[in-house]
Order: C-alpha cells, then structure tokens, then sequence
C-alpha cells in the first residue's frame, strides 16, 4: 500500500471505528464511545478522508497524521511512566522490534493507540457523543492545537462528508 492514494476507499468509517479503533482502545484500556467517535473523526479529517498516510508536506505520519515528535514524546513523558500502559500500547505492535515510526504510519490499530494516549494526557472530559461540534473544538485544542493548520469547520465538514455515504 503506498503512502498517498485511496487508502479505505472500500471500507466505511463505521468498519474502521469497529475493527480498527474499538478494538484498539480496548486493548489499552481507554474505550469509550465517545473516544471512538472522536478518533474516527480525528482519522477522516487528518487523513482527509482516510486519503493519506503521510502528510503532504510535513512530518505527519498515519491516519491520524502523529508527527514522529509527539509520538516520541508520548513514550518519553507519558508512557514511560505507565509500564502497563506501554505494554498495551507494544501489544499492538506487530512485533516488540517493530519501528514504531513505520508501525505509526501503517498499522493502524497502533497509530489509534497513540492518537488515543495524546488526547488522554489532558484532563478535559471528552465531549459527549454525537456532539460533533464539541468533538470537531476538542480536536482543535487537545490534538491539532491553536497554531495548526486545522480548523474545526474543516473537522465537521470531513465528518459530514464521510458520515453521508
């Protein structure tokens, strides 16, 4: 599978949501419905709908478009200090040796882990089900953050996009 190109042009969100992030947060502990639906909405916006698994002209890497910094920083101020935790996260790995960057851009049970994991670090409640508007602000905040390109209207329309077909 390349980098760039129709990635999920046969799945539906709702396939991904179901074998790809549920199973996921389950395995690391950290699933609820509104974490999947705002990983789901996470993938189709930074993916732009689940087209690219390597930004264009940046760093980013996967669906849910992890620079290779946050991810590092993850393991070294988070999960480094939550051995039950990162063992979770390695169980996804498909092998303990495995580059965690090329896992983060292609295994994508991996990279919703991580996705997951960042959004935890803040304290912030997640917003309630449904509430795309509030999903599409969190994302903003706690992911993209106030100098990313993104916006929220961006996040809302991918959903709808997506969530239409």
């Amino acid at each position: 599978m390349g980098s760039q190109g129709t990635i999920l042009a046969c799945v539906s969100p709702q396939v991904f949501a179901q074998t790809v992030i549920r199973p996921s947060l389950i395995t690391i502990a950290l699933w609820n419905p509104a974490a999947e639906q705002l990983l789901l909405g996470t993938a189709i916006h930074e993916s732009e709908r689940f087209q690219f698994r390597k930004q264009k002209n940046g760093p980013a890497l996967g669906l849910f478009q992890m620079e290779p910094y946050t991810h590092n920083d993850v393991w070294t101020t988070y999960l480094r200090y939550r051995p039950t935790l990162a063992s979770q996260v390695t169980s996804l790995l498909t092998n303990p040796r495995a580059n965690k960057l090329q896992e983060l851009e292609f295994n994508d049970k991996y990279a919703a882990a991580m996705a997951r994991i960042k959004y935890a670090r803040s304290n912030a409640p997640l917003p309630l089900v449904n509430n795309i508007p509030a999903m599409a602000m969190y994302w903003k905040q706690y992911y993209n953050t106030a100098e990313g390109k993104g916006t929220p209207k961006q996040f809302i329309d991918d959903w709808n996009v997506m969530m239409s077909k």
